[in-house]
């Protein structure tokens, strides 16, 4: 390239960049089309002429976020911050961001599930007060028990129906039953088999993720026994969602501890057609990349370090 067309690259990107001209502007100063100053700013970049930066904390959240979208096929990835904020607190900003998107996207969807938990707990707490009168919020798994009941599925879709102004039903079962004839029984039972159809139809879902060896609610609810975390173990769970185990693929495993869930089952939940994931803590990041896996996530709302170590992992893989 000679003197006089780098000169003339280098005044495109001049007028551009720092006198603010559109690009039609500077064609016509230039007596040339828009195209060849397209070109010409094209060129300014691919030798370095012209370098672009974004001076702003968001960047590197965005930068993950479109990573995420491509390389898990998502429909939307929205990464918070972490740094120096307690895992309460990040779960405050999860809770923040999944309220601002499902706010945004709830105006023509009539019926909205919602499963259980501490992270779902901050995202009602998080939720705006609308006016929602047509919508209807369905609990997507049991809940009742005398531990932990501010984050159950019941208490959570009363919470979030009376920010939304909205209607709710109530799922009067516990998440995991004693056996599988009690399981039977309740599931046949008119007002339960009526909201768990309400669950299958749902247009959209909200849903937390677990991981059952680390820092498992279940287990602290003594849903899950020493035992049943080996059997579990034994049988390669990896993740949770819903109180329903899959293995490292994603897939639903056939486990006893499965069949004694009262609510919907994974593949119940891939047919919802909208499904928002909030997922805190980088001891998850192996069940979450199964969940991307299966397929049961439309939407991931995820802090930084969580996913900066979902994708370098997946690279690593």
């Amino acid at each position: 390239m000679n003197w006089e067309e780098r000169r003339q690259i280098v005044k495109v990107a001049n007028l551009y960049y720092f006198d603010g001209q559109t690009q039609a502007q500077i064609a016509t100063k230039m007596g040339v089309s828009r195209p060849v100053i397209s070109k010409l700013l094209n060129k300014a970049r691919e030798m370095g002429i012209v370098e672009i930066y974004i001076k702003d904390e968001n960047a590197h959240t965005v930068e993950l976020e479109q990573q995420l979208e491509k390389t898990y096929q998502l429909k939307e990835a929205l990464v918070v911050p972490a740094a120096n904020l307690s895992t309460d607190m990040i779960k405050h900003a999860l809770g923040k961001a999944a309220a601002s998107y499902v706010s945004k996207n709830i105006k023509d969807i009539k019926s909205l599930g919602i499963s259980w938990g501490s992270t779902l707990s901050k995202f009602v707490q998080e939720y705006p007060y609308e006016q929602h009168r047509e919508l209807q919020i369905v609990p997507l798994v049991g809940g009742m028990g005398r531990k932990f009941v501010d984050i159950h599925s019941n208490l959570l879709a009363y919470q979030l129906a009376q920010k939304m102004n909205a209607s709710c039903s109530y799922l009067y079962a516990p998440a995991m039953v004693e056996s599988i004839e009690l399981k039977e029984r309740l599931v046949q039972s008119e007002d339960i088999a009526m909201v768990l159809k309400e669950g299958r139809n749902v247009e959209m879902a909200v849903v937390g993720l677990g991981n059952p060896f680390t820092g498992s609610t279940m287990t602290e609810m003594q849903y899950l026994t020493p035992k049943d975390l080996k059997s579990l173990d034994s049988a390669g769970a990896v993740g949770d969602i819903g109180s329903r185990f899959y293995d490292v693929d994603g897939n639903q495993i056939n486990h006893l501890l499965n069949n004694l869930v009262i609510g919907l089952d994974l593949e119940e939940f891939k047919k919802i057609p909208e499904v928002i994931g909030i997922v805190e803590g980088a001891h998850k990041v192996e069940s979450l990349r199964a969940a991307l896996k299966g397929g049961y996530l439309d939407v991931l709302v995820i802090d930084d370090v969580t996913a900066d170590l979902l994708l370098r992992n997946n690279a690593q893989n």
